[in-house]
């Protein structure tokens, strides 16, 4: 008996998920049909624009389009375990600039012209993928009722179909309803699982990057890891240049001077006192070139606290006013953080000597398995990556990460300099607090 109840409560189990699946369908083709909606919106926008109205309402349309787009790549993540990364430019923050070049830099990047695409596609696909374990139902009842039905139908419907089966006598009423539970049996065990995987391969095919674009990303990589790997050189070399010309020097003269110290101990005290006190200085000189060549490499602030707060510190060390606001839910993993970090304060540095501003603010934000730093000066613009003011050796360094740089900074300011670097938070972290 407690085995019959078993399998009846498996079986319940088994058509309450069937049930949820389907009506996740219900909830994607609601997706669908808010696309049908937002297509025409947009439309409405574009030959608005003709007349100059539905320029301003560009911006809005476009985000909301890419903003569905982000929840159907989540919801193929959650639902059927297909992850879709989101290719999207980075955009400064702090200072969006005119609508035109919104709209410019919006338009400018192809991955709006997917989300478009999609919005066009979608609301004809994705009710067909969707709602097709509820038809195979709905199809199967029917089928079922035509052995009772099928005789009593109006004179004008002379030619009943169902599938490939033409219903004209009893016999195939029956064989329409046998058929019939076969398709109510896969429209509540086998489609509804087929159904969610489906849409996330849809999904990933219209909303994730292309072939080409990862042909590109990978020759782009393998372009920038000849530069990491000449960065990471250059490094080494730097760290033992310091550690020959500064701290090794200074520890030399340590021993030596013990040394003396050693041989004058009984015939010249006050001497040997001498020699102690320059000791003390040279180990305390040595100690503070190693705490600087370490804080070069990888501070301990970062380590200890994080990113958030070790740029924080960052910025109240420098002579002018930086406001550091954002947080990050979770700690990032060393190399990233240590790449992020010393990026900002190149950009930082670069503010500081160069933009001739008043003040500055850094945003940290962490979305979408991806760090985005923004940082905006109210300086005289004019920064590129081509005129050696160091934002050549940000860009080298993020490109080991497969990172992002976009640079909006035209003669006579603002500058908003933005940064994207993908990559997963550690678990059982600790949260950076938020810094404002």
């Amino acid at each position: 008996m407690s085995a019959r109840t078993g399998e009846i409560e498996k079986t319940g189990r088994n058509l309450g998920g069937s049930a949820a699946l389907m009506l996740r369908g219900v909830a994607l083709t609601g997706l669908a049909v808010y696309e049908g909606l937002l297509l025409l919106w947009v439309s409405l926008v574009v030959c608005l624009c003709f007349v100059g109205i539905g320029i301003p309402l560009l911006p809005g349309a476009l985000n909301a389009v890419r903003g569905d787009a982000r929840t159907q790549r989540r919801l193929a993540g959650e639902w059927s375990g297909v992850r879709v990364e989101a290719s999207y430019l980075p955009e400064p923050a702090g200072a969006p600039g005119p609508v035109w070049k919104r709209v410019h830099r919006m338009l400018g990047d192809s991955a709006t012209w997917r989300d478009l695409l999609w919005t066009l596609v979608n609301p004809l696909v994705g009710p067909l993928l969707a709602l097709l374990p509820a038809a195979a139902v709905l199809g199967g009842l029917w089928g079922l009722s035509l052995p009772f039905v099928w005789d009593s139908l109006p004179e004008s419907w002379n030619s009943i179909w169902f599938t490939f089966i033409p219903v004209e006598s009893q016999s195939t009423a029956i064989l329409a309803a046998a058929l019939g539970l076969v398709e109510i049996v896969a429209g509540l065990a086998l489609l509804p699982r087929l159904m969610l995987p489906l849409h996330g391969r849809w999904v990933r095919l219209m909303l994730g990057s292309t072939r080409a674009a990862l042909s590109n990303r990978v020759e782009h990589l393998a372009s920038t890891r000849s530069d990491a790997m000449d960065m990471n050189a250059t490094e080494l070399r730097r760290i033992e240049r310091d550690l020959h010309d500064g701290a090794q020097v200074r520890l030399v003269a340590l021993g030596m001077t013990l040394s003396a110290a050693e041989s004058l101990i009984e015939r010249n005290p006050e001497a040997v006192r001498a020699l102690l006190a320059e000791a003390k200085e040279n180990s305390t000189k040595a100690l503070n070139e190693l705490r600087d060549l370490v804080h070069g490499v990888h501070p301990p602030l970062l380590a200890d606290r994080g990113l958030v707060d070790a740029v924080r510190t960052l910025a109240l060390e420098l002579p002018m006013r930086i406001h550091v606001t954002g947080s990050v839910p979770g700690r990032l993993p060393a190399p990233v953080e240590s790449a992020a970090y010393f990026a900002v304060a190149e950009l930082l540095s670069n503010v500081t000597k160069h933009a001739k501003a008043s003040e500055a603010t850094v945003d940290i934000r962490y979305s979408d398995r991806s760090l985005r730093v923004a940082v905006h000066d109210d300086g005289v613009g004019g920064a590129d990556t081509r005129n050696g003011s160091g934002l050549a050796g940000v860009e080298r360094r993020l490109a080991a990460f497969d990172g992002l740089l976009v640079v909006t900074s035209p003669l006579g300011g603002p500058t908003s300099i933005a940064f994207e670097i993908a990559c997963e938070l550690l678990k059982d972290s600790t949260a950076d607090a938020p810094a404002n």
